[in-house]
């Protein structure tokens, strides 16, 4: 139990998801910024921010994931840290995520549970 110097009250937060403390602001952000700029396709057409929510498949995540994966070790050996390996950062970090919500979803469905 924790009591503030107000006298509210609240449970223990020990046990709680800490995203506040996990999470990098600033990394969000630049992941944000990176999927903004991706949300333009090559015909010029605005794709909807989930539109990646819809369903990709899973090879196609791993490739991409090695791609960019190949791209910052790269850089990282040749002390590249340009805003090249921000970009690939975040590429990869888009298929890490979407390659997780995939493999989240077909074990939900697999267990007869919504997703």
């Amino acid at each position: 139990m924790r009591n503030f110097d107000t006298g509210a009250t609240r449970d223990s937060d020990e046990s709680k998801i800490d995203f506040e403390g996990f999470l990098s602001p600033k990394a969000l952000k630049r992941f944000g910024e990176y999927m903004q700029k991706n949300r333009i396709q090559a015909d010029g057409k605005l794709r909807a921010s989930d539109n990646w929510k819809k369903g990709i498949p899973l090879e196609a995540y791993m490739k991409s994931m090695w791609r960019h994966f190949y791209s910052v070790w790269e850089k990282h050996h040749d002390f590249d840290h340009s805003e090249d390996q921000e970009e690939d950062l975040c590429a990869l970090f888009f298929n890490v995520q979407g390659y997780l919500h995939e493999i989240m979803k077909l074990k939900a469905q697999y267990d007869g549970r919504s997703f």
